[in-house]
């Protein structure tokens, strides 16, 4: 088990994420692109939302919650999410639910993302992190694109704490489709949560970045 308290509570440590292009049926300790995890099989009508289709992006298996993982959904209308990018009105879904293998159905699948495994994570001061390449960075504090205020607001309102984010930059070159966007125009997307002494609740999309 992370040392959670160097991670989250101290944040003088963090965890760094990469991935590579999948081997067989392996999927490493979560997966980028490809089908979303069968625990969504029955949940279209959940994770759409009317007229709004949804994208799957990710799933990681939860680093302090062995059990659980945390999947993430994108709009497939890239307008929706980039006027709706800051909690309580950032449009990304995040989902944390048991651990599931990937679906064989596609209805959530991304055209633009080729399916690599992630890796599983590596400790890495966080000082030094800041100046490291990565897909996922866990805990620690998070590299910001724009370091504004507002972004925070709310979160702080309403006691979330930084969890990970997701650095396009951290992207190979096989992971996007050619003449497909990066989802989050070369960004950032920042996950956070209600981080307690013994739990971690409640993840949710704080908020979204390009430069």
């Amino acid at each position: 088990m992370k040392n959670r308290t160097n991670i989250l509570a101290a944040r003088t440590d963090c965890i760094l994420y990469y991935v590579r292009p999948v081997l067989s049926n392996e999927h490493g300790i979560g997966w980028i692109g490809g089908n979303a995890p069968d625990f969504f099989d029955d949940q279209e009508d959940f994770i759409h939302e009317g007229n709004q289709k949804y994208y799957f992006y990710l799933s990681l298996v939860h680093p302090f919650k062995t059990e659980s993982m945390i999947s993430i959904f994108i709009p497939e209308d890239y307008e929706e999410y980039l006027n709706n990018n800051v909690y309580p009105n950032c449009s990304i879904k995040v989902i944390e639910h048991r651990i599931s293998t990937e679906s064989v159905k596609d209805m959530f699948t991304n055209p633009g993302l080729i399916k690599h495994v992630i890796l599983d994570g590596e400790i890495s001061n966080d000082e030094k992190s800041m100046n490291q390449p990565f897909l996922i960075k866990l805990g620690g504090y998070p590299r910001l694109i724009q370091n504004e205020g507002y972004y925070f607001t709310k979160l702080k309102e309403e006691s979330f704490s930084f969890l990970f984010q997701v650095n396009e930059d951290g992207y190979p070159e096989t992971l996007l489709h050619p003449d497909y966007n990066y989802p989050f125009g070369f960004g950032s997307l920042y996950i956070f949560a209600k981080i307690g002494i013994t739990e971690i609740q409640h993840p949710v999309a704080g908020f979204w970045q390009f430069s």
